[in-house]
């Protein structure tokens, strides 16, 4: 089943995919409907202004009343089924983009900085325009450090610890223990805020067109 956000500012979409086995409430940000619950099989297309940043992510064990209000287990985002701010409760696997941005190109990744919650691909819906696939599937909560466990999830070392070493306040910071565990699961993914291993690209062009899974 596909369901549609429109946006007559819009030359892009991004499909984003439910491929797990329960239900996932995805987000979307910024977007006038920021928020959609997703069964398994289950696509919400999203048409994104191409000169807009923005990120989407899949929460987890949620309960929300008639009116849209409720809570997450992660990635909740203010008791909210509709999104409204890039803000969100760890831990949650983050798909950022940049559109229309540097020499004609499209940015975007896959970040860990808040955590992961659920496995994640991102990349163009077609390989004709472009060939870039990134993804993180490993078992992180599975094998997540005992300190960093939550349930649902695994925790950020910053949101655990609360540092500037973890949390890169400073503005300038390096790899740590932490974040190389998280690097060494998902090679193609954000582990810390200066990592800049891990931004990829595609050419604008007439509006290349992506695709966001849950559970590829």
């Amino acid at each position: 089943m596909t369901s549609h956000l429109f946006s007559t500012q819009a030359s892009s979409t991004i499909d984003i995919h439910n491929n797990c086995p329960f239900t996932v409430w995805a987000a979307a940000v910024p977007h006038s409907r920021g928020g959609r619950q997703l069964e398994y099989g289950e696509t919400w297309i999203i048409e994104v202004n191409t000169t807009k940043s923005g990120r989407i992510w899949g929460r987890t064990n949620c309960n929300f009343n008639t009116l849209g209000r409720g809570q997450c287990q992660t990635g909740d985002c203010n008791g909210l089924l509709e999104c409204q701010t890039f803000s969100s409760t760890p831990p949650n696997t983050l798909a950022e983009y940049a559109l229309n941005q540097n020499s004609n190109n499209d940015f975007f990744d896959i970040a860990l900085v808040e955590g992961f919650n659920i496995p994640m691909e991102f990349s163009p819906v077609s390989a004709d325009e472009c060939s870039v696939r990134i993804s993180c599937t490993a078992d992180i909560i599975g094998q997540c450090p005992n300190e960093l466990r939550t349930p649902g999830g695994c925790n950020s070392p910053c949101t655990v610890f609360k540092t500037n070493e973890y949390c890169c306040t400073s503005g300038n910071c390096g790899p740590t223990n932490y974040s190389r565990f998280f690097k060494d699961k998902c090679s193609t993914s954000y582990s810390y805020l200066d990592d800049s291993s891990s931004t990829f690209f595609c050419p604008s062009g007439s509006g290349t067109n992506y695709r966001v899974v849950f559970c590829p």
